[in-house]
């Protein structure tokens, strides 16, 4: 089936919902869903962000920049996953423990603004990897428009070209919490110092990054093509310098480089 095809199904999926509330966090998956539903549902679309500290901030302004230059209704409220049962502990189904909750509060949303559905941005490739998350979005009855139409990552990318949004080469990210290991405990300072160790190499040109925390251990994810950059003697000394200060004892290199999920490698 080609592109087209898919985003026709797309759009005749969307229409026939009739009003949604999208759940949005500025990556390239939400941004899609949210800008063809806004064209199609007008203001029976509306964005329902997220505010929380496993969400960067950067994130968060980019999801409401978009809002207001597309002049979309956004309902941004408060999440503290900290508080829910059992997430600090941080065991194999974390994502189901914190998507229950986010997707249980957009749904309350959607109910007190009179919208019908809640859908969210998860795509055909998602179906591939270790993803608790995805029970908690079937079993509370949420929509995933993208999945329906068969759309693969590559694909939403194009399609975001094509019309000219901004994320269609955005690198891909996950929330802060994914950097943990299973079973280690997760706080808020963990989640500051891997926030402000990814915005540092971000800063310094890394596009896609990922800084994973194994107790006082920094493992750098970047791609393999930027190795030779990162390893030149002045950046490589800045990096490990700066890292180290925000309070990790060791600043490592993933030989393997950047892969989503590298946490659930450890799963059988």
């Amino acid at each position: 089936m080609s592109i087209q095809e898919k985003y026709q199904i797309l759009k005749d999926y969307i229409r026939s919902l009739g009003s949604v509330a999208v759940a949005f966090s500025s990556g390239v998956d939400s941004t899609l869903l949210l800008k063809v539903s806004h064209d199609l549902l007008g203001d029976k679309a509306i964005a329902v962000t997220a505010s929380s500290s496993s969400f960067p901030k950067r994130e968060l302004n980019e999801a409401k920049s978009f809002c207001e230059s597309n002049h979309i209704t956004q309902i941004i409220f408060d999440s503290d996953e900290l508080n829910i049962e059992g997430f600090r502990d941080n065991p194999k189904n974390r994502c189901y423990l914190c998507k229950h909750e986010l997707f249980t509060k957009i749904k309350d949303v959607a109910r007190e603004y009179g919208l019908e559905h809640v859908i969210e941005g998860s795509n055909l490739d998602d179906t591939g990897d270790y993803r608790p998350g995805l029970k908690a979005i079937e079993e509370l009855g949420i929509k995933s428009p993208l999945r329906y139409a068969g759309l693969t990552k590559a694909e939403i990318r194009e399609l975001s070209r094509e019309l000219g949004l901004p994320t269609w080469d955005k690198p891909s990210f996950a929330c802060l919490a994914s950097r943990f290991v299973y079973g280690e405990r997760i706080d808020i300072e963990k989640l500051k110092m891997i926030d402000r160790a990814e915005e540092l190499l971000i800063e310094m040109g890394f596009r896609q990054v990922r800084v994973r925390i194994h107790g006082n251990i920094a493992r750098i994810e970047i791609m393999p093509e930027n190795f030779s950059r990162i390893v030149q003697e002045d950046i490589r000394m800045k990096i490990y310098d700066s890292i180290k200060a925000l309070g990790f004892s060791y600043v490592t290199l993933d030989l393997k480089g950047y892969r989503t999920g590298s946490m659930n490698e450890t799963l059988s």
